[in-house]
């Protein structure tokens, strides 16, 4: 297994900061507990109580269902470690939990839908618009794209590759629409949407500012539908997030430029802005512009972080939708952050480099992690190729700044 080997590397073993109470985004009672009853409904019961309940030996945190296991490990350093025993039943639990309940989230510009399971964990489903083989047309601007469910897979494993682990666990899943949406659904606007199509598929598109309409509707075969399943992060009343423009944001405007494409000395100006001005903000960001060249992401307007950490915590690279859609161009715009401000982590470069090396190649690991998913081929292989090219491109940028 290659991947076992990459993740056994010393570059996969650098110790993150000693994490105290303070760093943790959660800090909880050890002796809440979270007990099943009979009726097989979930719910927090008081110590007291679940006294009774537990089985001798077993602490609280056993109780724990593996969504919430996963929401009190984030830290101000990572969302989740890098030797995380939950992660594999997080996945299996994203691909196979009952749903009881599929509501579509609101906002965005594509249909989504938050499904809810029996022990209350939730997960954002994005169903899937285009085959693994399609490519985004030439003359479509970037704004204009589809939401791919195999990017949002594919994003999750590529970003655990280069060991950033700053994207919720996503697995994919082949959902019914039926049973698992349509007849559950108390969401009476997305109720109205569903019809059998002629060819006696079942059908909805939802409401949303794109692509919501009969002639964009997601079909089931018969009504079977593929889907990314993404771990929700805790709600935002229980821990709030901050939501930052990206100083390199596209215009989203067919005929208008960026400052940052017309002013080839822009970074100067953002490392004199708060927060780039300090700390590692800047050096996050373009490893999060890296992530997004790899894959041909060139709709990254926002990122976000916990506010409870301020500004010395880590990036979330949420809603990757929009990658992996092109295997045979590259787009090198999205590097402008690194081509421009010449910065990288020094240990994001050495990870990069033995990616870019046979026993590791980045293509080689990517598919091997995703073989695991439910919905494999998650990728088409024109778009895992894609990868090692541009990890190639990536390292002669940096080659060039280290020249200068």
């Amino acid at each position: 297994s290659k991947l076992a080997a990459l993740f056994e590397h010393p570059l996969y073993n650098i110790p993150v900061p000693e994490v105290t109470e303070k760093d943790k985004l959660f800090i909880i009672n050890p002796m809440e507990k979270f007990s099943l009853h009979s009726s097989g409904s979930d719910e927090w019961v008081s110590s007291s109580k679940a006294e009774t309940l537990l089985p001798t030996g077993k602490t609280a945190y056993d109780t724990y269902p593996t969504w919430l296991k996963f929401h009190i490990g984030i830290n101000r350093y990572e969302l989740y470690p890098r030797r995380n025993p939950l992660l594999p039943t997080l996945l299996r639990d994203l691909a196979t939990q009952r749903i009881i309940s599929s509501v579509q989230k609101s906002g965005g510009t594509q249909l989504k839908l938050i499904m809810t399971f029996p022990n209350y964990g939730q997960a954002l489903f994005k169903p899937m618009k285009q085959t693994r083989d399609q490519e985004t047309p030439i003359d479509f601007f970037y704004f204009s794209d589809f939401e791919r469910h195999n990017a949002e897979i594919a994003a999750f494993h590529l970003d655990r590759i280069l060991d950033f682990r700053r994207i919720p666990p996503v697995s994919g899943r082949l959902v019914n629409i039926t049973k698992e949406i349509w007849d559950i659904t108390t969401d009476k606007k997305l109720a109205k949407t569903f019809f059998i199509s002629p060819a006696g598929n079942v059908c909805f598109y939802g409401e949303c500012s794109y692509y919501c309409s009969t002639e964009h509707a997601l079909c089931g075969k018969p009504d079977q539908l593929e889907g990314s399943m993404a771990a929700l992060l805790p709600d935002k009343t229980l821990a709030k997030r901050h939501s930052w423009r990206s100083p390199w944001r596209r215009s989203y405007h067919k005929s208008k430029k960026a400052e940052w494409e017309l002013n080839p000395n822009y970074c100067a100006q953002v490392r004199e802005t708060p927060p780039y001005d300090r700390g590692h903000r800047l050096l996050d960001l373009i490893d999060m512009t890296i992530l997004d060249f790899l894959m041909g992401n060139m709709d990254r307007h926002h990122y976000e972080t916990f506010e409870k950490f301020g500004n010395d915590t880590f990036l979330l690279h949420l809603d990757n939708g929009r990658g992996f859609g092109t295997h045979s161009r590259d787009e090198p715009s999205i590097l402008a952050p690194l081509q421009q401000c010449c910065s990288i982590k020094r240990s994001t470069y050495l990870r990069l480099q033995l990616l870019a090396t046979q026993p590791y190649r980045l293509s080689d690991v990517l598919r091997e992690a995703l073989a695991a998913d439910p919905l494999a081929p998650v990728l088409a292989e024109p778009h895992l190729r894609a990868l090692d090219r541009r990890l190639g491109k990536v390292l002669m940028v940096v080659g060039h700044c280290l020249a200068r």
